[in-house]
């Protein structure tokens, strides 16, 4: 079966070179690997020592920092070493200051597998949730190089707990330690004979955690709020925007609003605000002496949405109704109601906190409606549902730290 798996790998690859040529994000993907032996070659000694962090992508690294970071200040002499899958992950991250080297991961060939981890010669390897190649775990198994499995979460429908899925389970049976977020994760793995793995949770709640800590204002925002309720709607997509949309313009006037598109193209940023009636302005056009007149505010950059949360009364999440849900910690971590659209399926902290009532999804633009207009009615009801989502992730964090001890003990033995 090792045999076809390398044939099918080889073969995928042809192919994506060939597809590469009319796609720009798999352009991305394939000459982003022509110089991934290049970057590690000229960044790694054989006398460094190193430690290998790998994530598919940007959701993964988000999971992956609290441990990153935690490896970086514990272990100052190592290199770190991070790689990614994708290209939404590494085109932007590769700038990062968490890691010492970040580079796109080869493609899982024998020998690729084989260079890279005769090149990095990591202490340890740490798996971001789901990311798992059969060359690099018998590479890293061949050089006795610890490997660990670390905010995984498993499903019966994934090819491990199928009958057809042998060659997929003696892979995954190759990790050191798994550390999953459940306990339905841990019952799987113990029904195809895997007796070491813990349930520690999610690190994405001890990164969200650290947002409290940390200086979140931001003057355009006081300017634009105006002691003001406020409704801020992040990572939007068309499916979003457009109940969104219809409901704000017929709205009243006692609540501000702000959208965090998904997307922040001109042509789409301008479409999008060329939709309302309300007076709206966009982030690149902001000027602090008549913020406050506006009711309608675009973020036509990134890199602000965590700390807008912040100044939300009740916040929505986009990809609910489209590509996949974003993230809910990020917005519930402030203690505040958030909805999101009908597809969570999949999601942990969604799905918990739906159950919760914390979260709250919505069908279509009625329910929206009904829903905004509840939790503005009553004030009570409104700090209830944020109390809880609060509440939530200060129980269930705590991960990174339990991970970290494993870590520190696989480390001090090798």
């Amino acid at each position: 079966m090792h045999s076809i798996y390398n044939v099918i790998v080889q073969i995928s690859w042809f192919f994506l070179k060939i597809l590469a040529l009319f796609n720009s994000k798999l352009k991305l993907f394939v000459n982003g690997r022509k110089h991934s032996f290049y970057l590690l070659d000229n960044a790694i000694s054989k006398d460094d020592k190193t430690l290998w962090v790998h994530a598919a992508s940007l959701g993964e690294f988000e999971q992956g920092l609290p441990i990153i970071e935690k490896l970086k200040n514990e272990y100052p002499a190592h290199k770190i070493v991070l790689t990614f899958f994708s290209p939404s992950g590494y085109e932007v991250k590769k700038n990062t200051s968490a890691a010492d080297v970040v580079a796109y991961l080869p493609m899982d060939t024998k020998k690729n597998a084989a260079h890279f981890v005769k090149t990095v010669h990591p202490d340890i390897a740490i798996f971001v949730k789901y990311e798992i190649w059969p060359n690099y775990m018998k590479a890293l198994e061949k050089n006795k190089v610890p490997s660990i499995l670390i905010s995984a979460i498993f499903n019966k429908s994934q090819v491990y707990f199928k009958a057809y899925g042998g060659f997929m389970r003696s892979t995954l049976r190759k990790f050191s330690n798994y550390f999953v977020q459940d306990e339905n994760s841990k019952k799987l793995l113990e029904s195809i004979g895997i007796k070491n793995a813990q349930v520690s949770g999610d690190t994405r709640l001890d990164r969200v955690s650290e947002i409290l800590d940390r200086d979140n204002s931001l003057d355009f925002m006081e300017a634009f709020k105006n002691d003001k309720l406020c409704f801020v709607a992040g990572s939007t997509w068309p499916e979003d925007e457009a109940i969104l949309i219809d409901h704000i313009n017929h709205a009243p006037k006692n609540l501000k609003y702000v959208l965090a598109p998904h997307t922040i193209k001109k042509d789409k940023i301008l479409g999008l605000a060329g939709a309302f009636t309300k007076r709206t302005t966009l982030y690149s056009k902001i000027d602090s002496n008549n913020l406050r007149d506006y009711d309608v505010l675009i973020i036509d950059t990134i890199g602000l949405l965590t700390k807008i949360y912040s100044y939300a009364d009740i916040a929505y999440v986009g990809g609910g109704f489209s590509t996949g849900l974003h993230n809910t910690l990020e917005p519930a971590v402030f203690g505040i109601p958030v909805i999101i659209g009908p597809n969570y399926d999949g999601f942990k902290e969604a799905e918990d906190l739906v159950k919760q009532k914390g979260i709250s999804p919505i069908k279509d633009q009625w329910t929206f409606g009904e829903l905004l207009k509840k939790f503005l009615d009553s004030p009570d009801y409104r700090k209830k549902t944020g109390e809880i989502n609060a509440t939530y992730i200060s129980k269930n964090k705590g991960a990174s730290q339990e991970i970290m001890n494993h870590i520190k003990e696989l480390i001090q033995k090798s």
